[in-house]
């Protein structure tokens, strides 16, 4: 080593398990402590989620987000419904050519024409599924309607993909959908409650645990 440099700083090492946050409650290590982050992790991530709508802007925002940080497109996400017209699938599958160029210039969102077109696709997709009973009820067939709880310790449990979120990929692929990899799906899976990957020692599992059971069959 060269005399007067100093050494690579080592990282300090990722934490796996569940963290007590300021207020005494133990969390999932993912959202530090941006404010805004622990109320997602607090109040949306893993909560069961069976609304069309709602599970169509998440799915959108989960492809927006390949390449990027969570972090990133959540605080973006109101700039998103604005320019998104509300993630109103109607709308999204009319948009036209100057609409999209119109995105593309849009500092608010990620401008990526790629993801702009697999959301147009993916409204289509939507559209032919509610024709055929409903956006939602077709993905969560794929869990048999009722969220998976696999009671992870460590983030080092968690797998990056499934056979479900695989199989909802292979899925929305046949029917033209990019952006949706298995990846992706797992990802949304975890966000809309389909599989409950909150840590066993976090604040949340039990609770989104409650709010599964609480669900019609």
């Amino acid at each position: 080593m060269a005399e007067g440099k100093k050494p690579p700083r080592e990282k300090p090492p990722r934490v796996l398990s569940a963290v007590r946050g300021s207020d005494g409650r133990k969390r999932c290590p993912w959202p530090g402590s941006d404010p805004l982050y622990v109320a997602y992790h607090d109040e949306e991530w893993g909560a069961p989620e069976y609304d069309d709508r709602a599970l169509f802007e998440k799915l959108v925002l989960d492809g927006f987000q390949a390449g990027l940080s969570w972090i990133t497109i959540l605080r973006k996400r109101p700039a998103f419904r604005a320019a998104f017209d509300g993630f109103a699938p109607e709308r999204i599958a009319r948009w036209d050519a100057a609409k999209k160029d119109a995105l593309m210039q849009d500092s608010g969102v990620v401008r990526n024409r790629a993801k702009i077109e697999a959301t147009q696709t993916l409204a289509r997709i939507y559209l032919d599924l509610a024709a055929k009973g409903g956006f939602g009820r077709h993905l969560w067939s794929f869990v048999d309607g009722r969220p998976i709880q696999p009671g992870r310790k460590t983030l080092a449990d968690i797998p990056a993909e499934s056979a479900e979120s695989r199989a909802i990929a292979k899925d929305l692929r046949a029917r033209g959908g990019n952006f949706v990899g298995p990846t992706i799906i797992y990802a949304f899976m975890q966000a809309t409650g389909m599989v409950n990957d909150h840590l066993v020692d976090c604040c949340r599992c039990e609770a989104c645990r409650a709010l599964a059971r609480d669900l019609p069959s």
